[in-house]
């Protein structure tokens, strides 16, 4: 780029100008950003605390259906340790595609992310990155885990990513006016998921004297719906927490939801979830692993209380064929049912999710879940 700014001024046993100089490369741009996450540490967690991102993997692939289909791939994943995943898209300045064409790519990432990362693989992903990086594993979770284990914090992550709890971050060396004006018009209309745009611009002096100066634009137009969301936020939500939120439903919903909850303390893990409604994700005991296998979800309209099934998880932990059999073993309820089917095709990777109300319509539906979940639950026994 052109030096048209006015240069930036290091004084130490004299005085050194430094100025604005375009990155080389978009490599060297991402290279940069994978080194130095605190470029991007704006803002805080829901505690207060200062975020700070860690690196999950560069060049994230993100499938679009099955194994065998499509593929994108995102500059960067990162996660803080309120398991809020960060996706990050860089570009130059020189790349028209800045403009308008960055943010459908952005979109379609946030998408299919949320319905193609199970938490094992965003945790093997992780470890693998820490492994080639040589960041000790303890290092690194010390920067994320809060007294849970690795596969509870990346049930989170997996649990936010389904809810669209997540920030979507366009870098470039310049942001165009464009951008910048529908950055502001998604955050407006996007209730759980912030987007932010940073001009990150370079100053560059004698030697390898370097500036970097990050301005953050979209925050403003964030801060209503942090603030909305910061009651819960910060907390997960217990069993008493559960059990009072179904005072509030009807009687036949609420004997599905707690009939769910007592078979989940008898014969699994339940993990109470940080959400901006009460929620919790449950771990059974398969083929000598824990694997994650529902999340029950109660809204703020109880017609939207639903059953999510984490088929990517299950597949990942067991394969498709354990998965195949659980997903025929659950009821054909209206709604579910169409879900597995496009399930089938796609390869068993997704959330499937049936409400509570359909549920409690049909006596035998909520038999036909529990017998799925022992079904499942004795893979690999003899």
């Amino acid at each position: 780029m052109a030096s048209t700014e006015q240069p930036v001024f290091l004084l130490g046993e004299g005085l050194n100008a430094l100025e604005a100089a375009a990155f080389d490369t978009e490599a060297e741009f991402q290279a940069l950003l994978a080194r130095h996450p605190r470029i991007l540490d704006f803002g805080s967690l829901a505690d207060g605390r200062p975020l700070r991102l860690v690196l999950v993997a560069r060049e994230m692939r993100v499938p679009t259906s099955n194994e065998s289909g499509s593929t994108y791939w995102l500059d960067h994943l990162f996660v803080d340790a309120d398991g809020v995943p960060t996706l990050v898209e860089v570009k130059r300045a020189s790349d028209t595609r800045i403009r308008r064409e960055v943010v459908g790519q952005m979109l379609d990432y946030a998408a299919n992310g949320a319905r193609y990362w199970p938490a094992a693989l965003l945790q093997r992903t992780f470890e693998e990155t820490c492994a080639r990086d040589e960041w000790p594993l303890e290092d690194a979770y010390q920067e994320l885990l809060e007294g849970q284990s690795p596969e509870e914090f990346w049930a989170t992550v997996e649990e936010r990513l389904a809810a669209g709890r997540m920030r979507l971050l366009f870098v470039a060396d310049r942001i165009p006016l464009e951008l910048r004006a529908i950055v502001e018009f998604l955050n407006r209309q996007m209730r759980q998921t912030d987007v932010y745009a940073v001009e990150l611009t370079q100053y560059r002096g004698s030697g390898d004297q370097r500036v970097l100066v990050p301005r953050v634009h979209g925050e403003v137009a964030t801060a209503n719906k942090t603030q909305s969301r910061s009651g819960q936020a910060g907390r997960k939500w217990t069993r008493a927490d559960m059990d009072a939120a179904l005072e509030s439903r009807g009687p036949e919903q609420r004997q599905v939801a707690l009939a769910l909850l007592d078979h989940a303390e008898a014969a699994g893990r339940p993990l109470g979830n940080k959400a901006a409604y009460p929620s919790f994700s449950v771990y059974f005991p398969a083929s000598g692993k824990e694997v994650p296998v529902w999340t029950l979800s109660l809204r703020e309209n109880p017609d939207n209380d639903d059953l999510a099934f984490s088929f990517g998880s299950i597949t990942h932990h067991l394969g498709r064929d354990a998965t195949a059999a659980f997903a025929d073993a659950l009821p054909a309820v209206d709604g579910l049912r169409h879900k597995i089917a496009a399930q089938r095709v796609k390869g068993f990777n997704g959330w499937p999710s049936v409400s509570l109300a359909a549920l409690s319509t049909q006596p035998e539906a909520l038999g036909q879940v529990l017998a799925a979940i022992e079904q499942l639950m004795g893979e690999g026994s003899v």
